[in-house]
Order: C-alpha cells, then structure tokens, then sequence
C-alpha cells in the first residue's frame, strides 16, 4: 500500500483569470486606439514642434543594437537578411522597422508591425508598420493569445488569418505618451495666438498724423485740402520705404506726428510658456537642454539626469527587444533552422569624454593602489 498517493487535482485557470472572466466575461486587452484620438495626436505633433523634437530625439538616443543568432553558421544570413530586409514602400532594414515601431509605440501608446510572406510561403518578404487605429484586438482561445482583425473604412472588420505574424506591443497601461498634453498644449497654442495678434496690433508700428489749422478764415476753407495732401505725401513717403527709398516728408503749419499704441506695452509671456513648457518636458522625460531650452547656468548633463534618461531609454529597449527577436525568430524558422535570436544593444553614452577619461583615470588610480596595498601586505 503506498503511503503517498497522487490525487486527481483538476487542472483549472489560475485564480486571477478565472475571476477576471467571471466579472468582465473577457479578458482585460488595452483599449484600442481610435481613429479620432489617432489624429489628435497627430495633430499635437504637427502644432507644438518641441514635442515632436522630443519623441524624435527619445527614437535617435534609444541607440542601435545587433542581433545575435544561438548557431554561429547562421549568423551572417541572418545580418543580410536583417541589413536589407524591405519595410513598407520606402524603408529598409530592421533598424528601420525599429525606429517606425517606437514612434508609433510612443506616439498612440501601442504599435503593431506584420510579417509578410511572399506569394509562396516560403520565405519572408518583408515587414509592415501597421496602421494601429484600425486593428482591433480580442482574446484568443488561452489567457495568452490573442487575435486580431482590421477594420475597414466602412466600418467593416476582417480578421486576420495569421496572427502569429503580427508583432504587437504596447506601454504600460496602454496610454500614449501624449496622453494629457493636449489640454496643456491648447493653452500654449492660445498664448502664441495672442502674441501674434499683439505684434499685429503694437509691433507693427502706425502712425497718427494730426493737422491743427490756425484759426484765420483763409486758412480754414482750405483745410480739407491741406489734410488731403498731407495724408498723400505721408502715404508715398512710407511706401516709399518698402523700395530703399527715403523721402522726407516737409509740412506746413502745425502737424503733430504720433505712434500709436507706443505708451502700451505686451505681456510678458515667459512665466507662463515656461510653466507649460515645464509640464511638457516633465512628461516627455527629456532634459529640456538637449531641446535647445536654456533654463539652467550648466550646460552639462548632470549625472542624475543621465541617469533617469538612461532608464527611460532602456524600458523602451525593454519593448523593443521582443519583436525585433521575433523578427528574427521568423527568419530563421523560415528557413528550417532550430536557432534563436537574441539583443544585443549598443551602449548608451550621455557623458561627456572628459568626464568618461577622468573616471577611467581614477579608477586605474584606485587600482593600482589597490595593488600596492596587496603587495605590501
């Protein structure tokens, strides 16, 4: 008789799933993003330049990175395959389906790319950034598989018959990194409207011409003549300066000749646009320097900065290694290989070269008496 014996534990879904269906009926997916939401931002990046310069700069400091294949006798049909792989009608290279992926990722908070085969199914003949307001996400038939489907402008939807094509990622949340700066940005957008027709109205300087007649009878019948000529010469002489020409302007009697609006003087607006801008960069986590803003003395990067900049390129890194290995991974089940794909990034370098010298001097410093304290020991 056996002391232990196995009991029959029904194989159910954990717990957390299993309330999860109970309460939603489905599976909690990221809310997709909808075709007015994907033009709103669109719109942001077009309006407000610094925001677009900052998701620009996150794309170009997030650096380059090398794909490493588990079979050395594979890795250099790898890199070819990699290095020239088509992307879309214009693109090349997985590089590119990288930068493409992350601006979509940052841009709407969730990016999905396809694997396209060729008419043979045989080898793959591409990549494709999707266009991320029209797909469409649902759960699949296990916890971790989901399905997609296009949807069409006529509201019409199509489901995909290859998911496993589809690379899809999203931030955390789902959210775009833009959420909930439009609002900030409608008011920034107004104070640069403002200031536009401020300049239209006092910085473009008018003038206010005033003829006095003196009282005698004869000089008054002839006043509305006088100011008549008057306005003409004035007219021609400020005409005139559009050309290079200067023409003085020679009166007769009592002409007072003022500047409107010159007593009156525009708002100041640095405070303001300062505070939003503020709020923007806080958002975009970039040092308002590296965007051309000159809020501070040093022009260096401190090294908390580095280092909070350092962090938010490698979660970004974090998203993207996955479907570059998918990537990879297709490649090399397409071509009946049993190999792996992994991620090997380059480093990130935000220090300047002295600072990175003089750190490797006190370090070999520091060894080296290291070493001597050991000898004499």
């Amino acid at each position: 008789m056996k002391l232990f014996q196995k009991k029959n534990i029904p194989k159910t879904a954990p717990e957390l799933i299993s309330a999860q269906r109970s309460r939603c009926g489905e599976f909690t997916l990221p809310a997709a993003i909808q075709p007015c939401e994907k033009e709103l931002y669109d719109r942001l990046r077009y309006a407000v330049p610094i925001i677009d310069a900052a998701i620009m700069k996150i794309i170009r400091l997030t650096g380059g990175f090398h794909v490493i294949c588990s079979d050395e006798d594979c890795q250099q049909e790898l890199d070819s395959f990699l290095e020239s792989v088509p992307v879309g009608l214009t693109g090349r290279s997985i590089g590119c389906f990288a930068d493409n992926f992350l601006d979509s990722l940052l841009t709407y908070g969730s990016a999905a790319g396809e694997i396209v085969h060729d008419s043979s199914q045989q080898r793959i003949a591409g990549l494709w950034n999707g266009d991320i307001s029209r797909i469409r996400i649902a759960p699949g038939a296990d916890p971790f598989s989901r399905s997609y489907s296009i949807t069409a402008p006529d509201g019409s939807s199509k489901k995909v018959l290859h998911p496993e094509r589809i690379v899809y990622s999203t931030l955390t949340g789902g959210h775009s990194l833009l959420r909930g700066l439009p609002s900030l940005s409608g008011i920034l957008m107004r104070i640069y409207e403002c200031i536009g027709q401020n300049y239209d109205r006092a910085g473009n300087v008018r003038y206010a011409v005033t003829y006095k007649p003196p009282g005698e009878a004869g000089d008054l019948m002839y006043t509305r003549e006088r100011a008549q000529q008057i306005a003409r010469e004035w007219a021609d002489g400020m005409n005139s300066a559009k050309y290079g020409q200067v023409k003085d302007f020679v009166a007769v009697g009592d002409v007072d000749i003022k500047v409107i609006g010159a007593d009156n003087q525009l708002f100041d607006t640095n405070v303001p646009v300062r505070q939003i801008l503020e709020q923007l960069i806080a958002k975009l986590s970039i040092p308002p320097f590296l965007l051309g803003l000159s809020w501070s003395s040093t022009e260096r990067m401190s090294s908390q900065q580095a280092d909070i900049l350092t962090s938010e390129l490698e979660y970004y890194r974090r998203l993207l290694t996955p479907v570059i290995c998918d990537v990879g991974n297709a490649f090399l089940a397409s071509k009946g290989w049993e190999a792996t794909c992994s991620v090997e990034w380059d480093n990130i370098n935000l220090q300047d070269e002295t600072a990175l010298a003089e750190a490797r001097l006190k370090n070999a410093q520091a060894r080296e008496i290291e070493m001597r304290l050991e000898k004499n020991e």
